[in-house]
């Protein structure tokens, strides 16, 4: 038995898989939406009660994990973890909850794992892909052919963040969303020449913003399937229209969804 733990900025997930061959069997999965990025202060320091909802969850992971080997768990931490000021003193805290060790890993790091995770789950993974990864705090993109990444960065903006800053009690209008994907677009400069030159033929979505958002235009016709330019633009009007995420009636809006969906789409 062995199990991994994701520390995300905006949800903390736990997988546990059994080892068979050179195969991996899933066995059970534990999500927990800690919205840890929503308790950065102004000053980058983790506020009490989302230390709170962190350690909350990280003990009932400890709970599914009582007799694991500590060599068949492996717990890492992303984002919010890396910016937060007081995570040396919250980390001690939180691996005593968990009862395992947590590694906080870099973004290149956390990009190049995430492509991994991709690759192995891809239909072709022969064909050269664009991997993009929306998280609470950051967002990763991988350009790679075969289990090979050829181009690996980590941008400092994700769903939490960029709803937290542009959508305040989760408001939208025009003015706000073009801010949010302005914000986005200059993070993207520094990335769009290289990626452009290093090229892809497939471009893959991954997290749950990706997921929420493939089931948002599918499920309400605004996509035949995937992601699309022409189905983002249209949901984009859908939420200006309505002014809150919150009373939006439509098909597969998950409520755990609503507070960062405006940050995500943008």
């Amino acid at each position: 038995l062995i199990a991994a733990i994701d520390l995300g900025s905006n949800s903390f997930r736990l997988q546990v898989g059994r080892v068979v061959g050179n195969q991996i069997y899933p066995l059970d999965s534990l999500k927990e939406s800690v919205r840890l990025a929503a308790g950065l202060t102004a000053d980058k320091a983790l506020d009490g009660p989302s230390q709170l909802r962190a350690l909350e969850a990280l003990a009932r992971f400890g709970e599914r994990l009582r007799g694991f080997a500590p060599e068949a768990v492996r717990a890492v931490a992303t984002n919010t973890l890396r910016v937060a000021k007081n995570a040396p003193e919250f980390l001690p805290e939180a691996e005593a909850a968990l009862g395992f060790p947590i590694e906080v890993i870099a973004g290149r790091e956390e990009a190049r794992l995430i492509y991994l995770g991709v690759a192995h789950s891809l239909a072709n993974p022969s064909t050269q892909q664009l991997v993009v990864d929306v998280g609470g705090g950051s967002t990763e993109f991988i350009i790679g052919r075969h289990f090979q990444p050829l181009q690996l960065e980590s941008l400092y903006m994700g769903c939490v963040t960029l709803t937290l800053r542009h959508f305040p009690g989760g408001r939208v209008d025009k003015r706000s969303m073009k801010e949010a994907e302005l914000a986005a677009r200059k993070e993207l400069q520094t990335i769009v020449a290289a990626y452009r030159d290093t090229g892809w033929e497939e471009a893959v979505g991954s997290s749950g913003t990706a997921k929420a958002i493939v089931d948002l235009l599918e499920l309400n016709g605004l996509s035949e399937g995937g992601i699309t330019r022409q189905g983002l633009e249209e949901l984009r009007e859908m939420m200006v229209k309505a002014g809150d995420v919150g009373r939006m009636s439509l098909d597969g809006l998950r409520a755990d969804r609503i507070p960062v969906l405006p940050g995500g789409v943008a």
